[in-house]
């Protein structure tokens, strides 16, 4: 939540209108946006806004200022990181399927390399933030969830230290992890502001900041971060339908970022392992964390070319790994 901050509430403005095209404009998805403080910056600027909130206290006085505009400001109960969660039966609110999300909005999809159809602002719940940056990943290599309706841009508050780990360079032996290489592989990043954990509000009882501990990484700020789909994603082998095993692959080749890469190739029984190296100018040698995105992206779509590689015995092991994020 934001404390009653003019001056944060208008750099979000300004940074969320910073992208914004000539035409018509997407709607913004303000999740959480409890008191309204932010809100009415945002509508004060001319932005069209949906806010989804999660605490039914909060209710009534965004319904208020929902009712005293002309359809600028749509109001739902719900929580964007609850969205379409594995269970059966009837979800109780605030849970909610994406599809019944976008009915509510109004917003029909486009195809993948269309433009933006929707922004999304908010602030990752810090105890769960980096399974919540795990279960967007996925959703967005498979096109699910929210991303079924296009390429959904995210301008998210996350903590310093993940935000290191997003922008990561091969080679960091702190932040360089497989949730660097699958992000700047699915994503453009974009760091739009950093803001001291003073001007957030917290739940500790004696009213200290509830700033998540981190002895190896920087984590003095939130970063306000732009996470759009690329246009490219899905070019070449990499399709949705096989990105899990993508997903996999990274991380486990970068589960022991000290080994070498023709060791992980050797133990997925690939005896051509050499020659793939070759063909891609990758050396013998390579240790997994010394690769760019861009290179484990280019193996994948070698293994899939490969006739010594099949993925089903990687299956298991994939589907494992899903069920363990969501």
């Amino acid at each position: 939540r934001f404390i009653a901050c003019p001056q944060l509430a208008r750099t979000v403005q300004r940074c969320l209108q910073g992208a914004a095209g000539p035409g018509p404009q997407p709607v913004l998805l303000e999740c959480a946006p409890g008191p309204g403080i932010l809100t009415r910056t945002l509508l004060n600027a001319g932005l069209r806004v949906v806010a989804l909130e999660n605490n039914s206290a909060f209710l009534p006085n965004l319904q208020s200022l929902e009712n005293s505009l002309d359809g600028q400001l749509k109001v739902i109960y719900g929580d964007f990181f609850r969205l379409d969660p594995l269970v059966t039966g009837t979800l109780k609110p605030p849970a909610m399927c994406s599809d019944k999300l976008f009915e509510t909005m109004g917003i029909t999809p486009v195809p993948w390399r269309a433009d933006v159809p929707l922004k999304v602002f908010g602030i990752l719940p810090q105890r769960k933030e980096r399974s919540i940056l795990w279960k967007l990943l996925f959703t967005l290599y498979e096109c699910s969830s929210i991303y079924r309706c296009g390429r959904v841009e995210l301008n998210i508050f996350v903590s310093e230290k993940e935000y290191k780990v997003l922008t990561a360079k091969p080679g960091d032996t702190r932040a360089y992890q497989a949730l660097t290489v699958l992000s700047q592989v699915g994503c453009e990043i974009q760091l739009l502001h950093m803001e001291p954990w003073s001007s957030f509000v917290t739940n500790l009882k004696n009213g200290g900041l509830a700033i998540p501990k981190s002895t190896r990484l920087p984590n003095d700020h939130l970063c306000l971060v732009r996470l759009t789909p690329q246009k490219n994603l899905f070019r070449g082998g990499l399709k949705p339908t096989n990105s899990a095993t993508f997903i996999f692959m990274v991380k486990q080749c970068l589960a022991k970022p000290k080994s070498k890469l023709i060791d992980r190739l050797n133990s997925w029984s690939l005896d051509n392992g050499g020659k793939i190296l070759r063909a891609l100018e990758i050396p013998k040698n390579a240790q997994t964390r010394s690769l760019y995105p861009e290179d484990y992206r280019r193996l994948f779509e070698a293994l899939q070319n490969s006739s010594m590689f099949t993925e089903s015995w990687f299956h298991d092991e994939v589907w494992e790994s899903i069920r363990n994020i969501n």
